[in-house]
């Protein structure tokens, strides 16, 4: 498929004034003329829109659960689901990626638990998951600098003759941040295999996307020397496909290329964040016709797919917004006091003397009844 969708993708050359936006499934459910020409596959996309809606599931209790105080913060990932989904499918699970925040959607393909999720947002641990095991690294808070992390083991994977794609997501926000920046120069200047996949969401919590950047940048990737790709972020098939060719062109020694996936964040930036501050009902009423879900969804019906799927699905969202519920709830953290034990290496006097003037404080209030 992926030599069908190259003749599908402009060349390099023709970037000056910004690649059209590839995609394979209209707002509506149907066909673009590149998808009846390349094919879509219903069975991967019934695999895909599974994944989908697990992750909203997901995003819709934590929210919930953040609101009645199970959760200290919760960054959405609604709206963004066919972005990580098609993405992060389309790599092999050996592919190590860095994330920054929101990649949930991602998280949950890559086998990570809601648990496993949560624990950090519930401040109960720095991270939930062992990166060497899910070939996905712990959440990068400081924004931008998983790129530079992703550029610097991709050196790595080069020098011992890995054929290994090393992915890093980031908003187009963080684009603005000279860690990406430095990043993309890095991994073009070494010709490193690295997918820089943008989520451009349209805000950088309340700046907009045309506040932040007079050209796209799928456009700047490419001055950096990168192969540059711009597709349709709620077309999860569309996502699915770029994604395979930038990974396939990585893979056999074509360098580092950059995705820049055109979505929207349904929610605010995070928990603590008011989106009607800054963007209007309309705005988002018109990116909700392009809604990710919506659109596999009435592809997927107008494919003959049967009723059965659906209803299959609803049973399973339900049980897992259970389970999510659930694992919440059970979430335990390690004892205040633990946060000296991790300081240094070796014991050290001034986290021993520290550690003994905290646990005195906390005994000075005694014990609870």
């Amino acid at each position: 498929m992926s030599s069908a969708v190259n003749e599908h993708v402009q060349d390099l050359a023709s970037l000056r004034q910004g690649q059209p936006m590839f995609q394979l499934i209209g707002p509506d459910g149907t066909l673009t003329d590149a998808g009846a020409s390349i094919g879509v596959s219903v069975e991967l996309a019934q695999e895909l829109h599974r994944d989908m809606v697990l992750a909203r599931r997901l995003d819709q209790e934590a929210l919930a659960l953040q609101r009645q105080g199970e959760l200290s913060l919760w960054l959405m990932s609604w709206g963004q689901e066919a972005a990580q989904v098609g993405s992060v499918r389309a790599l092999r699970p050996t592919d190590m990626v860095f994330p920054s925040y929101r990649e949930h959607a991602a998280a949950l393909c890559r086998g990570i638990s809601p648990a496993d999720l949560m624990r950090q947002w519930k401040g109960a641990a720095h991270s939930g998951w062992n990166p060497a095991e899910s070939r996905f690294h712990i959440y990068s808070l400081v924004l931008g600098t998983q790129t530079l992390h992703a550029t610097g083991y991709a050196a790595g994977a080069a020098m011992e003759g890995s054929d290994e794609v090393v992915a890093t997501y980031f908003g187009d926000g963080a684009a603005s941040q000279g860690d990406v920046n430095e990043a993309l120069n890095w991994a073009a200047a070494g010709s490193l295999p690295v997918l820089f996949f943008c989520q451009n969401n349209q805000w950088a919590i309340s700046t907009p996307t045309a506040t932040q950047m007079r050209t796209p940048l799928h456009v700047r990737a490419a001055g950096f020397g990168l192969d540059a790709f711009h597709v349709d972020g709620n077309d999860v098939m569309a996502v699915h496909a770029i994604t395979s060719l930038a990974a396939e062109r990585i893979r056999d020694g074509g360098g580092p290329a950059l995705v820049e996936a055109q979505t929207y964040r349904f929610g605010g930036h995070s928990s603590s964040d008011d989106p009607q501050r800054y963007r209007s009902a309309d705005d988002v009423a018109a990116w909700q016709l392009r809604d990710p879900l919506v659109r596999s969804e009435a592809f997927l019906r107008s494919s003959g797919v049967d009723e059965a799927y659906f209803t299959d699905l609803a049973e399973e969202a339900g049980d897992f917004a259970a389970s999510v519920r659930t694992a919440c709830r059970s979430i335990t953290g390690a004892a205040l006091e633990s946060v000296f034990d991790a300081v240094y290496a070796e014991p050290h006097p001034g986290m021993t003397a520290e550690r003994a003037a905290h646990l005195a404080h906390a005994a000075s209030y005694g014990s609870e009844n």
